[in-house]
């Protein structure tokens, strides 16, 4: 996912000889097993990219200008083995990463799909996997990454892949998870006539300023903190020791050789050793930026999907990161308890075991980098979200959302002022009375679900509440370890889709249908 992403992240630093100790990943009958063609297993990437056709198109780079002709090409995936003429087409918005990640990973999709005979479509958004308008990005190629003009080259796919296959009234489910169930939904309202209804999939439109009531800055890191505690399953020390291992970690680095026990304690490569409080409060960032990684993908199941396909993550990746921070007497051995904070965030930046030591100002690979980077213009712009920590609702330190001190990084990085309240503005906030055919899903593992929609908003605007969720879990494939809240929200969604397929086959005949069945009312799933 995406914003109120850590900036500062880590790498193998090839110079440096300590090893860092790991967990042990753990293994069971699951990995790399899989019970049907399209599921799990460690196989699935290739099984699944070979089910679809790699096409690209044309597209405009400035949708709403006639100043700007140029043009660039966009990928998109076309899986069309099950699909038969008058089936919907099932429709990915892309968000911000490669679009096989989420062709990989969306096994609601893979599931449904040949129950309605649908066509499969994943499309990229623009500046993300290959579908770059330009070869290498600066300040001045940024400007065409909005949320409208990805919109509008999705519209115009759509609008095409209608016509290609003969049928300009063709059902389209939108799906989308994160920044992309943002998409889906936003799509369904400003696109109502190209999208029959969408599953928008742990998607935080209520996470801007300009909300009445206001979002709650505060509630992600709340949610993070959660699943930290004993209520979320993880070792009931953790949190305490989390908030004495901040506190001891600020107060070392206050001098030079506070600075430098940080560094043999946590492990860092020599390149990193902090020389500054400000290098201090960056390496503090980076810890921390783990815990926010960890708690959207805590699954329960192993899984890559937060590390962009580049790695896997052990089921309940925050429980295990407790595991360092189980001991309640780790605060009388300082070098036990910097450890312990070290190695918890380990389990997400040294989740292959082999690194030998931490450098807090790279990524976790290649591939989260480049997000990192385009994100960041992104949430410099449009998608500017307050977020904050006070230490005492949560597992961190106090820092306090400073509107004037994020604007000034936003000058300075991309040389851009965030348009705050635009969000709001352009996507009604909580005002949505006219919106319809969109089920926002949200599991309460998910830091996001704080800014998502958490009860019914309308007759045809339907929240689903997974109790024991983490990130879209419900978009993800089935799994012999999926909770049984997930199951029955992938079978409301299920009949929403039916529900929607059916009414646009109905408006394309001339008839129309009335029956919204048993999901209608449906909030939560327990």
């Amino acid at each position: 996912m995406w914003g109120g992403r850590t900036t500062l992240l880590i790498c193998l630093c090839a110079l440096c000889t300590t090893p860092v100790a790991s967990y042990q990943p753990p293994t069971g009958p699951y990995i790399g097993r899989s019970s049907s063609k399209f599921s799990y297993g460690s196989s699935r990437s290739k099984d699944l990219i070979s089910h679809c056709k790699r096409r690209s198109r044309s597209t405009h780079l400035d949708h709403f200008s006639w100043a700007t002709p140029t043009k660039f090409d966009q990928r998109y995936y076309v899986c069309s083995e099950h699909y038969k003429p008058g089936g919907p087409i099932f429709f990915y918005l892309g968000n911000e990463a490669d679009v096989t990640l989420y062709l990989n990973n969306s096994g609601l999709m893979w599931e449904l799909g040949p129950k309605h005979s649908a066509l499969l479509v994943f499309a990229e958004h623009r500046y993300y996997g290959e579908s770059k308008p330009f070869k290498k990005r600066t300040r001045h190629s940024m400007h065409w990454l909005t949320t409208e003009q990805a919109m509008a080259d999705y519209a115009e796919l759509i609008w095409e892949l209608r016509t290609e296959l003969g049928d300009v009234d063709a059902p389209v489910v939108g799906f989308g998870g994160s920044y992309g169930g943002m998409l889906a939904a936003w799509f369904r309202m400003k696109y109502p006539h190209l999208l029959d209804g969408a599953i928008a999939g742990s998607a935080p439109i209520w996470t801007f300023l300009g909300e009445d009531p206001a979002y709650d800055a505060g509630g992600f890191a709340a949610v993070v903190t959660r699943d930290a505690s004993e209520e979320g399953g993880s070792a009931p020390a953790c949190v305490a020791n989390a908030r004495a291992g901040w506190k001891l970690l600020f107060k070392l680095g206050d001098s030079e050789a506070g600075r430098h026990k940080l560094s043999q304690a946590l492990g860092l490569c020599s390149r990193a050793a902090p020389r500054t409080s400000a290098d201090v409060e960056a390496l503090a960032e980076w810890l921390q930026g783990a815990w926010d990684y960890l708690a959207m993908g805590n699954y329960p199941y192993p899984s890559g999907y937060m590390l962009n396909g580049d790695g896997e993550l052990p089921a309940y990746p925050v429980r295990v990161a407790c595991q360092h921070l189980a001991d309640p007497q780790l605060p009388n051995d300082h070098q036990a308890l910097l450890r312990g904070l070290g190695l918890a965030s380990g389990v997400f930046y040294n989740h292959s075991g082999n690194l030998p030591c931490f450098d807090w100002e790279q990524g976790a690979n290649p591939e989260e980098d480049e997000v990192e980077d385009l994100w960041g213009y992104q949430a410099c712009t449009e998608q500017f979200m307050p977020f904050s920590r006070d230490g005492e609702n949560d597992m961190f330190w106090p820092q306090p959302f400073d509107r004037k001190k994020e604007v000034k990084r936003c000058q300075k990085t991309w040389g851009v002022t965030p348009r705050a309240y635009w969000p709001s503005i352009e996507w009604g906030g909580r005002r949505l009375e006219a919106a319809s055919n969109i089920v926002f899903s949200n599991g309460l593992y998910d830091p996001w679900s704080s800014g998502g929609v958490l009860r019914n908003l309308s007759e045809t605007l339907v929240a689903i509440i997974i109790p024991e969720g983490a990130h879209h879990l419900d978009l993800m494939f089935s799994h012999p370890l999926d909770p049984e809240s997930v199951k029955q929200a992938r079978a409301q969604e299920e009949h929403w889709i039916g529900v929607w397929v059916q009414e646009a086959r109905a408006r394309s005949t001339g008839e129309r249908s009335t029956d919204l069945g048993a999901g209608a009312n449906a909030v939560a799933v327990k």
